[in-house]
């Protein structure tokens, strides 16, 4: 499993957007997000590079870890 943390994550329509994100990159991975925790955690057969670049161009940067 993958985690991010995304500082910009505030609402649902936020969660949708980086599900969709995560869904172009890797059509089966389950993603699990915590708005409350700003924490994203995936699962599923992409790198966490080709997830972190999917997620940044959506406009939710994870943070540095």
């Amino acid at each position: 499993m993958i985690e991010f943390d995304i500082p910009a994550l505030s609402c649902g329509h936020c969660a949708r957007a980086v599900t969709e994100a995560v869904h172009a990159v890797d059509p089966k991975a389950q993603v699990q997000v915590d708005l409350a925790r700003k924490r994203v955690q995936v699962d599923g057969a992409a790198s966490r590079v080709a997830l972190a670049d999917a997620l940044a161009q959506a406009g939710y940067e994870p943070a540095a870890r």
